[in-house]
């Protein structure tokens, strides 16, 4: 880490604690790895985030030429670096997060075509994996202003898999809370929805998500009260059965699949 370059970033609208934000830029996926290896030791840090693993390239493939064959270069080095890791992880407690791409099987005739990067190991090392898709635009007038999203859990080891939950995501925001608060006050049936019309405890809201949004980012004392009803509603409800059934090979093909 003698060599390593560290940027501390300063954006004022990030949604996080930015005084203590590092950042990295490692030459090759080796080092990237190891620095991963060497926060994790230290214990000085909570999370890591690797963006993205498509972007680990191998030093071999670095220093060679272009067009050189390097077959299976990325897999040896992740499955290396995934043994090495998951203990160091476990002992100092902290997150480590990959950020994947997704690429197409060539000649695949039956089943999911889609694959990640980086070979098998992260798959299985893997506590938890999310299918992160973006399935919309959101707009205001013509510009589109954010993504609607979907997240599906497709690998769990500490809780129920195969959840999914559906958001938005705004340009230079980050997630939409009073978007998802009414998404979710109308589906536990706390606002009501009549057309195009929002309403809570009688009173009409707004019509249109747009202006519920703009009543509740108005109202902060209605949109805890209505936050603090919804989380009640989603904590009671956590020890019901899930809605999903899974027969004996349905996580073995999640695990291939994805």
């Amino acid at each position: 880490m003698r060599n390593t370059r560290w940027t501390r970033f300063t954006h004022a609208s990030w949604a996080s604690d930015i005084d203590n934000l590092l950042c990295s830029q490692p030459d090759t996926g080796e080092q990237a790895l190891e620095i991963c290896d060497a926060l994790a030791r230290s214990g000085a840090v909570d999370v890591i985030v690797v963006d993205s693993v498509a972007a680990l390239t191998p030093k071999a493939e670095i220093e060679g030429e272009i067009g050189d064959s390097h077959m299976g270069l990325a897999a040896r080095m992740m499955s290396q670096a995934m043994r090495k890791l998951a203990g160091n992880l476990k002992q100092s407690n902290t997150l480590l997060i990959f950020i994947n791409q997704i690429r197409m099987k060539i000649g695949v005739m039956f089943g999911n075509p889609e694959t990640t990067t980086g070979g098998n190991a992260l798959k299985f090392y893997a506590s938890v994996r999310l299918d992160i898709r973006r399935i919309g635009a959101v707009k205001e007038g013509d510009n589109v202003v954010g993504s609607e999203t979907r997240v599906k859990v497709v690998k769990n080891k500490i809780a129920a898999p195969f959840k999914q939950a559906e958001f938005q995501i705004l340009y230079g925001e980050g997630i939409n809370f009073f978007g998802e608060l009414v998404d979710l006050g109308v589906k536990e049936k706390l606002i009501e929805k009549a057309g195009a019309w929002y309403s809570y405890n009688g009173d009409k809201i707004g019509q249109g998500k747009a202006n519920a949004i703009s009543w509740l980012k108005e109202n902060p004392a209605a949109a805890k009260e209505i936050e603090k009803k919804v989380r009640e509603l989603l904590l009671s409800n956590q020890d019901s059965t899930p809605d999903f059934a899974v027969d004996g090979n349905s996580e073995a093909e999640t695990e291939q699949d994805f």
